[in-house]
């Protein structure tokens, strides 16, 4: 597989996967499906959105190819309609943070390759990184009145941060780009999963 397809599967599987969660919460929210949709898209190209627009690259990605728009919309009526099933099957909740999880990885690494390939210092890099991994999602917790994943004592911007920067650090030291890019997003996801399955969390400051 080329670095090229490579990073378009990464890129293609983030959105739906995100715009999926965005679509399985619409759901719970108890929202119609042009809700669902608005949230899907919204979560699965927003932190993307961002990123391009802090550095410069206009158009934005979707409006030059809009099949990532359509990508999220279908993503997002399908979590949609198989919010029912996944509640049948197992909790909602757990297959919405799960999507997440893999989208978070998938964006933590497309969001890097992109500020550096902007010619971006790899502090902004990282920060790119994190912003296409985690600001999609803090605008759909925003938008239906929840406090943001993001901004909880979960360990979510941290193994975003962690993904970022094991691709960024493996580019440095020769690594080719496509075991760059795995080896990112799996840590990525390593971490996140941990913090899910064994309820990792940085410890907050307490009420005063």
């Amino acid at each position: 597989m080329s670095v090229e397809t490579l990073f378009l599967f990464l890129d293609f599987g983030g959105i739906a996967l995100f715009a999926f969660s965005g679509g399985m919460l619409a759901a719970r929210k108890e929202l119609d499906p042009f809700g669902a949709a608005i949230l899907g898209a919204v979560t699965g190209m927003g932190g993307g959105t961002l990123r391009d627009v802090l550095l410069g690259t206009l158009p934005v990605y979707w409006v030059e190819a809009p099949i990532y728009l359509w990508i999220a919309l279908g993503g997002a009526l399908a979590g949609y309609y198989s919010s029912g099933w996944a509640q049948a099957v197992a909790n909602r909740r757990i297959v919405l943070v799960w999507a997440d999880a893999v989208g978070m990885a998938a964006f933590c690494v497309i969001g890097a390759q992109a500020g550096l390939a902007a010619g971006a210092h790899w502090t902004i890099a990282l920060l790119t990184g994190v912003m296409s991994a985690a600001f999609g999602g803090l605008i759909r917790d925003i938008i239906v009145n929840d406090v943001p994943l993001v901004l909880r004592e979960d360990v979510y911007a941290l193994a975003a941060l962690a993904g970022a920067a094991a691709y960024v650090a493996a580019l440095a030291l020769g690594i080719g780009p496509s075991f760059a890019a795995v080896g990112g997003a799996l840590i990525a996801f390593v971490l996140r999963g941990c913090a899910i399955q064994f309820k990792w969390s940085l410890p907050p400051i307490g009420k005063v």
